[in-house]
């Protein structure tokens, strides 16, 4: 019985009502109807800085279809997120001049924006919230920090997006995809 109730699951088309919610902001995004600093884009996904970033460079990469848990993204989907989700993280790794970084994803716990999403947050800079410059080497080798020492930073490092820092981030991210 179980088996029968599953196959009528499968393959079966996600109702349209699904599939956008007007007053998503990352649907906004996505139609034009609300500003982002845009990263990255192609026809089935965009990225742009998150406007509460943890850090200098936090993006999220988003499907253009709206879904609400990553565990309903149908295949297609999902590959184009891992490969805008790595090139993204490429490049932010490039303009930042900082390998380290977190890769995220929640589904509803903690998921404050119903629409499936990823954020790509560089890591912290012990002792230093900005980026290094164009012409620092990278750093390779990051100094593991302790978890009380992972929660200080993240909760004390969180601030309001510059739109004129986000500009001048935007351009240097897209500059190396």
């Amino acid at each position: 019985m179980t088996s029968f109730i599953i196959k009528a699951h499968t393959d079966r088309p996600v109702a349209e009502a699904w599939k956008a919610d007007p007053d998503c902001p990352f649907c906004r995004i996505i139609r034009g109807d609300a500003q982002a600093f845009l990263l990255y884009e192609n026809d089935l996904v965009t990225s742009f800085l998150d406007i509460l970033p943890l850090r200098p460079g936090h993006a999220l990469v988003v499907p253009k279809t709206h879904y609400a848990r990553v565990s309903e993204l149908p295949p297609e989907s999902a590959a184009a997120v891992g490969m805008a989700v790595s090139t993204v993280a490429r490049a932010m790794t490039e303009a930042l001049q900082n390998t380290a970084l977190n890769v995220v994803c929640n589904q509803e716990y903690a998921q404050a924006v119903p629409h499936v999403h990823y954020h790509i947050i560089p890591a912290p800079r012990p002792g230093s919230s900005e980026p290094t410059s164009d012409t620092a080497k990278v750093d390779h080798v990051v100094k593991p920090l302790t978890q009380k020492e992972m929660h200080k930073m993240e909760t004390e490092s969180r601030d309001e997006l510059d739109d004129e820092e986000a500009k001048v981030l935007a351009e240097k991210i897209r500059a190396r995809l």
